[in-house]
């Protein structure tokens, strides 16, 4: 077997698996969040006044605008991922792109609201918010814990996101020219016409695969499907938990 032939057993990794291990993953993203949403709403249930007139001074036009770029940062990551299933390297490295562009708008929209709240002192022990009662405390708490965690993983989705549009655009052509004769075997050549790999056709399914993999999209293989695939089954999670959040901390007033 040819080196050509084993690179491309060698990027046939077991995507199946990866898939599982991601939505693990993401299950016990959910157990920790799933957590801090519980202790919310037994603190809530304690202080519902407060916690009405503590959401009030926060800014809803500004967790409005973050709710609207994570949307339509989930839609490009989404349209991302079909790209990069069809072999579409300069559209999906331009949709994640947008994805990562939303990502670092979100984060600074988050920078001026906190920013904010620290200049009017409504920070966890600052000697305003001690002059508040106990709930409106805790919600400030509950606030900055939640949607810091939040945070953090956005910035670890976006350095996701730029591994993968990093692995998107340098993924070199496997094959310059195939050759598939009416008889006999497949043959892969290099720009010089030198056979780098031979593969007998005997109509099967994995002969069908090789073709299309050679044929329609040489650049793209499962292995890059899979990663850009799970890369947005993450940023997707972090979409939906904004999309809790929100409404728990702007809306209750």
């Amino acid at each position: 077997m040819t080196t050509m032939s084993n690179a491309i057993v060698m990027e046939h990794k077991d995507p199946t698996g990866a898939r599982i291990g991601m939505w693990l993953f993401l299950f016990t993203e959910l157990l920790l969040f799933g957590g801090l949403f519980l202790l919310y709403a037994v603190y809530r249930s304690q202080f519902p006044e407060d916690f009405a007139f503590a959401a009030g001074n926060l800014d809803s036009f500004m967790g409005t605008l973050n709710t609207v770029i994570l949307l339509t940062s989930s839609l490009s990551m989404a349209l991302a991922v079909g790209a990069t299933a069809r072999g579409k390297r300069l559209l999906a490295g331009s949709l994640l792109s947008l994805t990562i562009v939303a990502g670092i708008a979100f984060l600074v929209n988050k920078y001026f609201e906190w920013s904010a709240k620290f200049h009017h002192g409504l920070y966890p022990n600052s000697e305003e918010l001690l002059r508040h009662t106990p709930g409106e405390n805790v919600f400030y708490g509950l606030y900055y814990a939640m949607t810091g965690l939040h945070g953090l993983h956005v910035i670890i989705g976006l350095l996701v996101l730029v591994v993968m549009l990093y692995f998107v655009w340098r993924t070199p052509k496997m094959v310059h020219k195939v050759v598939v004769p009416d008889s006999g075997p497949l043959k892969v050549t290099d720009g010089d016409g030198n056979v780098l790999h031979t593969q007998e056709l005997d109509h099967s399914p994995a002969s069908a695969r090789l073709v299309m993999l050679y044929d329609n999209h040489p650049e793209v293989t499962e292995t890059l499907e899979t990663r850009v695939e799970n890369a947005g089954l993450y940023w997707h999670l972090v979409d939906v938990i904004w999309i809790f959040l929100f409404p728990l901390f702007y809306l209750i007033s």
